[in-house]
């Protein structure tokens, strides 16, 4: 029941009529009995500005940043966390008795679903990351703290770009951009598509030139979610690859914003449900 004490938080961006995210959080406040309720709007680039300044006048408790607005965000928060700086990215605000904090909880999502769902007991030597935009840069900057991951390759349309971006995050030499050999293939782990490419309605395209890289004992993550199955995760199950979507990333994110913002840590098994049950 909403109330006068009702705690407001949402999601700001451009489009966000496609998001599992208020499903997923109102049904955790449901589940613990916590009086909030989770809300989308679509905020243009134009009105980003005022739709900060309309939180902390409104006192929501917070909010979470989608596209477009993840980096451009920043410069109208009080304060930064380490993370999210490093990433250069905010998906999570948190009003503080009105200072707006921005985190970034992508990290640790991908991180998490990872670590829950993947193959393997050690995170591999070698990984392929494709893509060099926004969601990118939070799954290069999990990579890079792992130390067991000494090889990064990540591969992007525009090779300036991925370049720019490796530059930006690795002062340790372990990010290398530009076309691979088949050797350097051979010894790949784990292969991550960072891009929209098969984002529904787009499900029939594919951010590979050539599926035949990927090898059975390769785990091939897809942060996409909608479709369940993407393109990529088709040709992987033909090559005998195990594959995962991003519906694990979107909740553990969830999962972690929820807790910045309320200080209890929800159950992720009821987010999950929620968001597939609004997918339907």
């Amino acid at each position: 029941m909403i109330n006068g004490s009702t705690r407001v938080v949402g999601v700001i961006g451009d489009p966000v009529d496609h998001t599992a995210s208020p499903a997923m959080h109102n049904a955790a406040f449901k589940d613990l009995g916590l009086d909030y309720i989770y809300v989308a709007f679509r905020v243009g680039n134009a009105e980003l500005s005022e739709a900060v300044k309309g939180m902390r006048a409104l006192n929501m408790a917070g909010m979470n940043v989608t596209v477009p607005h993840k980096k451009a965000v920043m410069a109208y928060l009080d304060v930064i966390s380490p993370e999210a700086r490093a990433i250069g990215a905010v998906n999570t605000i948190v009003n503080k008795d009105g200072k707006l904090i921005g985190h970034n909880t992508d990290a640790f999502g991908f991180t998490k679903s990872v670590d829950l769902e993947g193959t393997f007991k050690e995170w591999p030597q070698t990984v392929v990351l494709l893509g060099a935009g926004g969601a990118a840069r939070a799954v290069l900057f999990a990579l890079l703290q792992r130390p067991e991951v000494e090889r990064i390759h990540l591969i992007n349309r525009t090779l300036v770009r991925g370049e720019l971006l490796a530059n930006e995050m690795d002062s340790e030499g372990r990010v290398y951009t530009g076309s691979m050999s088949d050797s350097e293939w051979a010894e790949v782990g784990l292969l991550i598509n960072s891009t929209s490419v098969g984002l529904f309605p787009d499900v029939t395209s594919l951010p590979l030139r050539d599926a035949s890289v990927i090898r059975p004992d390769m785990l091939v993550v897809d942060i996409i979610y909608k479709p369940l199955q993407t393109q990529l995760m088709l040709k992987a199950g033909e090559c005998g690859a195990t594959a995962m979507n991003g519906l694990g990333m979107l909740v553990w994110q969830g999962v972690r914003a929820f807790e910045l913002w309320t200080g209890v840590i929800p159950r992720s098994e009821i987010m999950i449900s929620a968001a597939l049950e609004n997918m339907k």
